[in-house]
């Protein structure tokens, strides 16, 4: 049997400014050479449990430990941080808050340095390292020169110069385009192939995991383990649902088809996945049943851009002939691969960029390139990933007010339109609140207030669900549609491969600085040209439905979009 690296016993953990434990009665084991998932919805404890692992707790984060938690037999509590780092490295879901070097190779050398290795030694293991992350070509690169998927491998290179045993990653697919998530899979899993170590994922993208087989799925609720078993195991029942975690889009289809799910079926893979005649009867007759509805007529266009080109450096383009039309009242989704020019697209539409040829035009006005940042910012609002970023001031009243005081409006104008804008974002309750008291998802909404009190006709969002769970990820899109509703144009740049399919009435596809697609969602994502270009991934959808026997395959994915949109809103 393989040598325990992690195990808990009847551990918990309370934090010192907390009323209540975070963690209680966990019991966790975890062997040399396994592949771990742990899962389960916002604030259930993943992220601490994962502190406890790498030695962030008890050593940074203080609180009460009750119980044991063990690495590689010995109490974390009696080892030395540095210690636990060397047996256990974490990487974080923003890359960047891990980088230390000025070029990827003096980053992948710093813990080298720290131990003072020879220096004829560290340039061959910072080589060694490299090459097997598939990065030996860009050791003398700044990481911010670096798309997301190769920071990713930057980071992971770190660690592994160290020769830990035990890898940490912390939502690793969050920041990624679909396919670049795919091909961080398949390196994690070749890690684990080639240097028989533990590997433990947290992460709310289950499908994507599932790409690679993981040895059991650790579900998590209320600081409490509910669930450990294999992923076919897990599948088969309800737990995930019942938790607010999305399971694969097509089990959810088979469900709605009738069709019952079992471990003997493999459900945690659709390449694997073994459905019998009956069960594709059922599929076929679920889809017959549920006739695909038209489409919502957008007539009016209400942002245009015309033959827009733009390059930070002229030997540099980024966009490239951009022909894009907004309808008034639609949702859009703006998605492709990492560095496609999705946010510089939305920064040129904004003013923060000006594009050195071709026009925009907006709700008729023709010079919207003259017009300035400020003024831009009366028709066209902009939210970014990170909630963070954007706030800056200590009360929720008094963010969603700013624009309207800097803008003199009268203070009773400001009350009435921040006390309305508050009740339609849901934060009424809340409005005396600090917002350090907020969840990242209530912040979320409080940027996305103080856009609104504004009055734009059009509202862009960078990663509006990035590292949501699936409960949070729909009361945000849910709060979204209501907007797009009440008349506000609604543009997402996103990876979510999901919340594209549920939510946008269109999409447009961004490929190497161009638009190569313009379609429905589910004609997007079941074009095979389309999604290799775009680093973007075949739905399973499209997997089940050739599975089944159904040749309108474009058509069964787009009944799964009603039909979901039906269930969800209901």
């Amino acid at each position: 049997m393989s040598e325990i690296m992690l195990e808990f016993s009847d551990f918990g953990f309370q934090y010192n400014a907390q009323a209540e434990p975070t963690l209680e009665h966990i019991n966790l084991t975890i062997r040399k050479g396994e592949k771990i998932l742990i899962a389960g919805p916002s604030g259930c404890g993943k992220s601490t449990l994962a502190h406890c692992m790498n030695g962030l707790i008890p050593f940074s984060y203080r609180g009460t430990c009750t119980g044991s938690a063990k690495l590689c037999g010995r109490e974390i509590r009696d080892l030395s941080l540095f210690e636990v780092a060397k047996t256990v490295g974490t990487v974080l879901q923003d890359s960047d808050g891990q980088f230390i070097g000025l070029t990827v190779a003096e980053d992948i050398a710093f813990a080298l340095e720290n131990d003072c290795v020879e220096g004829t030694e560290m340039h061959e293991r910072v080589k060694e390292v490299a090459a097997q992350v598939g990065m030996d070509n860009h050791l003398f690169h700044a990481p911010n020169q670096l798309s997301g998927g190769q920071k990713q491998r930057i980071a992971l290179a770190g660690i592994m110069v160290n020769d830990v045993q035990v890898f940490l990653f912390d939502e690793p697919l969050a920041n990624l385009d679909p396919a670049t998530g795919k091909a961080a899979i398949d390196l994690i899993d070749r890690l684990r192939d080639r240097t028989g170590a533990a590997v433990v994922i947290i992460e709310h993208r289950l499908e994507d995991v599932l790409y690679r087989n993981v040895d059991r799925i650790v579900l998590m609720n209320e600081g409490k383990i509910l669930a450990d078993l294999p992923p076919d195991e897990l599948l088969s029942t309800n737990l995930l649902s019942q938790c607010g975690i999305r399971e694969p889009l097509y089990l959810t289809a088979m469900r709605y088809a009738g069709v019952d799910i079992t471990p003997e079926k493999h459900p945690s893979d659709i390449r694997s996945l073994r459905i019998d005649g009956t069960d594709c009867a059922k599929l076929r007759t679920w889809m017959h049943e549920n006739p695909e509805k038209p489409a919502m007529d957008f007539s009016k266009v209400l942002m245009e851009t015309h033959h827009v080109t733009f390059g930070y450096r002229p030997v540099h383009t980024v966009l490239k002939d951009i022909n894009v039309a907004v309808k008034e009242g639609e949702l859009l989704a703006i998605v492709g691969t990492n560095g496609a020019g999705k946010s510089t697209f939305s920064k040129v539409i904004c003013g923060f960029e000006t594009q050195q040829e071709g026009t925009i035009t907006f709700d008729g006005v023709e010079d919207w390139q003259s017009l300035s940042i400020k003024e831009r910012a009366d028709h066209v609002g902009y939210v970014m990933q990170n909630p963070n970023q954007m706030i800056s001031q200590n009360l929720i009243f008094d963010e969603v007010a700013l624009g309207l005081r800097t803008r003199g409006v009268p203070e009773d104008a400001v009350r009435t339109r921040v006390e309305n804008t508050l009740k339609v974002c849901g934060l009424w309750p809340f409005r005396s609140w600090p917002i350090s008291a907020l969840s990242f998802g209530q912040k979320k909404r409080v940027t996305i207030a103080a856009i609104l009190v504004m009055r734009p006709k059009m509202i862009i969002l960078d990663e509006p669900t990035a590292g949501q769970d699936y409960a949070h990820y729909t009361d945000i899109m849910e709060f979204l549609r209501e907007l797009r509703e009440n008349g506000i144009t609604v543009v997402m740049i996103t990876h979510d491969m999901h919340l594209m399919l549920e939510y946008a009435d269109r999409s447009v596809v961004f490929s190497d600085g161009r638009v190569i697609c313009d379609d429905t969602s589910a004609a997007v994502l079941t074009n095979r040209d389309v999604v290799r270009s775009a680093n973007l991934k075949m739905t399973s959808l499209y997997e089940l439905a050739l599975l089944s026997g159904i040749s309108d395959v474009k058509g069964f994915v787009q009944r799964f979009i009603d039909y979901e949109r039906k269930e969800c809103r209901s």
